[in-house]
Parts: C-alpha cells; sequence; structure tokens
C-alpha cells in the first residue's frame, strides 16, 4: 500500500483492502452543492499536490449560466489551486472499479482562501466561534423523496413505486411497513454509507409519499456538511439501482410536504468542554437566549441562502410541516425554532427554516452565523410561544425576490460570512431569479390566457 494511503481515514483503508485504487475522483462544491473536479489515476494523484480549476465555478447558475459575478479584474476565469484535505478520503462504491473521492479546499494564487468557496465560508465562520473561545456543534437532519424516475420536466412528479408494486403512500409518518416499502434502496443506501465511514443515527418515513429522513450523529460543522454533500451523492446513486430518482428539492410534489434540512445546534466552551447553554445548577444559561434571540433578528435576512431557489419557498405552507414563523418553543414542532427534549447537558437549539435544497456547506454557515451574532449582541428573544405556532402571523419571505431584498441589506451577516461572499452570492442568485422570471407557467396559461 502506498505510503499516502496509509495516512488516510481508516475507513478509505478497509475499503481498500485486498483491492489496487484506480481512480480518485478530485472534488469541490459549488454554491448551488453539485461536486465539480475531475478523475485522475489514483498513480497521477498521488504525485500531484494540487490541481486548477476556474473560479467561475462559483459563478454559475443552477441552469449552467453565469452570473456577472467576478471581481474587478473581469471575467477572465482565473484558476485557483485546490488541494486536497485527505482526511475527507471516502469511497465511491457505486463505481465500477476502485475509487475515492477527496474533497479539496479553494485557494488563490497568494494561498489565500477564495472567500465564496462554501467550504471556506463554513470555516471562516467555525473560526469566528473559535476566536471566541467557543466550539460549535451541530447535526443535521436530511429529509428527502424517492420517486419514480421523471424524465419529462413538463410532468408531475410521483412517489416511487415500493416493494409491493403500489405506489408509496402519504400520510403515514414513522411507518416501518412504509420505510420496508423502500428496503432495497435503504439497504443501498446503509451499505454506501459504511463503505465511506459515515454513521447513520436513523432512517424514517416522513410523512410524504416516498418522503425519508435520515439523521446524523452531532458533531464538527465541517465534518457534517461534508458528509451531507457525500450523502446527498450516495442517496441519489442508491436510488438508481432500484429504477428511481432520489430528490432533495424543497417541494417536489404538490400536495405533499416539503423537505428539510433542520439544524439542531449547541456550543461548548473550549476550555471546560461544557455546553455554554447549560448552567451552573443545569438551568438555561443568558447564551442560550442570546443565540435563540440571533436566530430570531438575523434569520429573515439568511433565508435567501437556508431556501436559494424560488421553488423553495413553496415549502412553508401552514400546517405543512414547515414552519411559516421564527417564534421559538420547547418541544413544539410547529414554531421556526425549536428547544427539544433532552438531558441538560445535550441541550441544543433546533433551526427547522433551512431546506433540504440548500447547500450543506452555506446552511450550516448562515444558520451558526444568525446564532453567533445573537451571542455577541447579547440580545433577548421573544417570550417562548405557546400552542399551534401556524395560528400565529407568518414572518417568512414568501418569495425569493423578497429574501434576496432582506439578504442584499444584511450588513453584519455579511460581515460573519464574507463580504466577497455575499456579493457573489447575491449576483448569482439574482441571475438565476431573473431567469425564472422569463418562464411562463401552465398555471398561467391556463387562467390568463382567455380571461383577462
Amino acid at each position: 500500500m502506498s505510503d499516502w494511503i496509509k495516512t488516510l481515514p481508516e475507513s478509505a483503508q478497509t475499503y481498500l483492502t485486498g483491492h489496487r485504487l484506480d481512480e480518485v475522483e478530485c472534488i469541490i462544491a459549488d454554491l448551488p452543492g453539485i461536486a465539480r473536479g475531475k478523475a485522475v489515476p489514483a498513480s497521477k494523484f498521488a504525485r500531484q499536490k494540487h490541481f486548477h480549476l476556474p473560479d467561475s465555478v462559483f459563478f454559475q447558475t443552477i441552469t449552467g449560466d453565469w452570473g456577472e459575478a467576478a471581481d474587478d479584474d473581469g471575467f477572465i476565469e482565473k484558476d485557483m489551486v485546490l488541494r486536497p484535505d485527505l482526511t475527507t478520503a471516502t469511497a465511491a462504491p457505486w463505481t465500477g472499479d476502485w475509487t475515492l473521492q477527496v474533497i479539496h479546499d479553494a485557494f488563490d494564487r497568494h494561498g489565500e482562501p477564495i472567500p465564496y468557496a462554501p467550504r471556506n465560508v463554513l470555516k471562516r465562520v467555525v473560526d469566528l466561534y473559535h476566536a471566541q473561545g467557543w466550539e460549535p456543534v451541530v447535526a443535521p437532519e436530511m429529509e428527502f423523496f424517492l420517486i419514480a424516475r421523471n424524465l419529462d420536466p413538463a410532468q408531475d412528479i410521483k412517489p416511487m413505486t415500493g416493494r409491493s408494486g403500489r405506489p408509496a403512500a402519504a400520510r403515514q409518518a414513522y411507518s416501518m411497513t412504509a420505510v420496508d416499502e423502500f428496503g432495497p434502496v435503504i439497504d443501498d443506501i446503509y451499505d454506501f454509507a459504511e463503505a465511506q465511514g459515515f454513521e447513520i443515527d436513523g432512517i424514517t418515513q416522513e410523512g410524504g409519499a416516498g418522503q425519508l429522513e435520515i439523521n446524523l450523529r452531532h458533531g464538527d460543522p465541517v465534518k457534517l456538511a461534508d458528509e451531507v454533500f457525500y450523502f446527498k451523492r450516495l442517496i441519489r446513486e442508491a436510488a438508481l439501482r432500484h429504477d428511481c430518482f432520489a430528490t432533495f428539492m424543497a417541494k417536489p410534489i404538490a400536495d405533499e410536504p416539503g423537505s428539510a434540512m433542520h439544524i439542531h445546534h449547541s456550543v461548548l466552551d473550549v476550555k471546560t468542554g461544557k455546553n455554554i447553554f447549560v448552567g451552573p445548577q443545569e438551568g438555561e444559561t443568558d447564551a442560550f437566549f442570546h443565540f435563540i434571540a440571533g436566530l430570531q433578528t438575523h434569520l429573515p435576512s439568511a433565508i435567501a441562502v437556508l431556501a436559494p431557489y424560488v421553488n423553495s419557498y413553496r415549502r412553508y405552507v401552514r400546517d405543512h410541516a414547515a414552519p411559516i414563523n421564527l417564534e421559538w418553543a420547547r418541544d413544539n414542532r410547529t414554531t421556526g425554532i425549536r428547544v427539544p427534549l433532552s438531558d441538560p447537558q445535550a441541550r441544543r437549539v433546533e433551526n427547522r427554516i433551512a431546506g433540504m435544497d440548500c447547500n450543506p456547506y452555506l446552511g450550516i454557515a448562515a444558520s451558526l452565523a444568525c446564532g453567533y451574532l445573537g451571542l455577541m449582541e447579547k440580545k433577548h428573544p421573544s417570550k417562548q410561544f405557546r400552542g399551534d405556532a401556524y395560528q400565529g402571523a407568518g414572518d417568512i419571505p414568501r418569495v425569493q425576490g423578497q429574501a434576496l431584498d432582506l439578504f442584499a441589506k444584511a450588513e453584519s451577516l455579511h460581515e460573519v460570512l464574507g463580504v466577497d461572499f455575499a456579493r457573489v452570492y447575491e449576483i448569482v442568485k439574482r441571475a438565476e431569479y431573473d431567469e425564472f422570471l422569463q418562464v411562463i407557467s401552465p398555471w398561467e396559461r391556463e387562467h390568463l390566457l382567455l380571461n383577462v
């Protein structure tokens, strides 16, 4: 075994035991969270310390178009230096040969981190916590749909056909029978995750037809974002093996609930290792309330990152398993900010706003940024909400344009995430939104063509 392979995570070494590594996929997440990069022979990867991609990969929209987001040098597609983080090396077990994936970090020619590379954005936010003597901890939950193959965008999305031969049924939340319907796909998800060294905390059937949720163990934000990035790919690959698609759209089916990426947060004191949300008598601390206040104050401006597409805003529907406001409460899933039941030392705050369509690095970074601002500003949240928050007023942007307007004005949030990131992100997202507004929908043709 080559010397560099001996430095890889144990799961990657185990995967290669008895086999010769053929190829390494050198990848990086772009703004939507798509894996960009190149595949190289293992022998070449062993010799290269870095490779290059143009910085324009971060100016590309979800449709493949471009936002005019270049710096003062103009749109000249400067090369970035991409360096491997070998701690992220993991199997690509669905490939026909023995392949590893390795996430890379992006730097400019002077060795400075590219400020709008999503993984760098999250590292920047985590470093701000570290500078205060804090260690942020997150636990993401991933919701997604298994659907029938959809080759025609004009056709409605339908749930996949389960093991019984019947389409997946809705309204069967937490049903083990429903989970069994997708058994072959779930078996491959578990097998792929094990080969990649990922620990799944659990898989459950959610409220939508063919909708599943995977929970991950809590830990370091960058590591967990890497795992979500990898998981999206492995889940798609597992579905394709069984003639169906996995989709992470926020709202793929009109009458079904949307898919969220709920993010659980706690913060540890680096010196003591204790949860700063827990006081000497195991009560709730000022820091706990400041963090919640930060979410309430700054999430409206961050929703453009947590809900990055026009479809994202279709998820925020009253009484449909997604929040419509930023109330907070203990053990109440109708609020946008929830404090789950837990032992005192596991006290955490759950952000239920983020959609599963967000880039995991950017979604976690934006959520942590709001909490960080709350800790620094030392504000207090509103009173705990009592009852059904769906009966309250909605205070979440209803359309992407409104969310982008709020994001554009959020100077304090820009300072935490990075001013240059905020500039590039807004330009790219407005380019996407403008392109969407040029599309005439079937609803408009049906109801407006002959009636107005």
